[in-house]
């Protein structure tokens, strides 16, 4: 399955990617080619594995007890499961925004400066900050109440808050696991917006149980299913977008983004 990007890149690969919990089998023989700069919509019905399937694309499952994983996930054709990969630096380099605003206790400024200081960053955190804001459309809200605590901001401005937090430590990818679930349709709204104006510079890979989100985002779009034992989740179709959409090669893809069943 080539996919073809403007510039031929492929920013994450796996290959025959599966996942275990315990001695539960949760993903089995996952096979995608993640394209460089465009956004990538992760869809299927509940328990199909779509957020284990992310968190693998960072290593956010190796912080989960008797998880492991099998096969090979290829970050610009480099495993970052070899023994030699350090996951701290896989995690600076591919980001997650969780499905809940998760602001820390702190002030706005402080939340965005977090991981720079975290990481040794010396740099002039004003410029860092002002940058981060910037880049999640958030600084023309927050700029006069930088000091303020990010607990008081709205739930849109939170995950704008938490996107700029992840900006600012630089990734190349950004992971969002289900970014507006918990956000009414405007702050949903303004959150795809932030995505299409992300997209001219980072990787994004979005979990979604919105359909019409899915539709109206991303450019590519993998179907996830359970299989036929009804135990662990795989990738039935992946294309782009407008195709699964309109015209899907596999039944029960039409049958989900139909709303007939999921």
């Amino acid at each position: 399955m080539n996919i073809i990007t403007p510039n031929g890149t492929i920013a994450l690969e796996t290959r025959a990617l599966s996942a275990w919990y315990g001695s539960t089998l949760s993903l089995k023989d996952i096979n995608l080619k993640i394209p460089t700069r465009k956004i990538t919509a992760i869809i299927g019905p509940s328990g199909c594995g779509k957020s284990t399937l992310i968190r693998c694309f960072n290593r956010m499952n190796d912080l989960i007890p008797d998880a492991r994983v099998g096969g090979e996930v290829l970050y610009y054709g480099e495993n970052i499961y070899s023994p030699h990969v350090d996951p701290v630096v896989i995690r600076r380099k591919i980001g997650m925004v969780f499905q809940k605003p998760n602001p820390f206790p702190k002030s706005i400024y402080d939340n965005v400066a977090y991981g720079a200081r975290v990481n040794g960053n010396k740099r002039d955190l004003d410029e860092l900050v002002e940058r981060a804001l910037r880049g999640a459309a958030l600084w023309g809200e927050v700029k006069d109440k930088l000091k303020s605590s990010a607990l008081a901001l709205s739930g849109g401005q939170q995950q704008r808050l938490c996107i700029a937090r992840t900006i600012a430590v630089e990734p190349e990818v950004i992971l969002m696991d289900e970014p507006a679930s918990a956000l009414d349709p405007i702050a949903t709204l303004k959150i795809e917006e932030l995505m299409q104006q992300l997209k001219e510079n980072y990787t994004i890979v979005i979990v979604t149980h919105n359909m019409q989100q899915a539709a109206r985002a991303s450019d590519y779009t993998a179907m996830m299913m359970l299989t036929e034992d009804l135990k662990s989740g795989t990738v039935i179709e992946f294309r782009p977008t407008i195709e699964i959409f309109t015209r899907p090669k596999d039944k029960r893809t039409e049958d989900y983004v139909t709303g007939r069943f999921g």
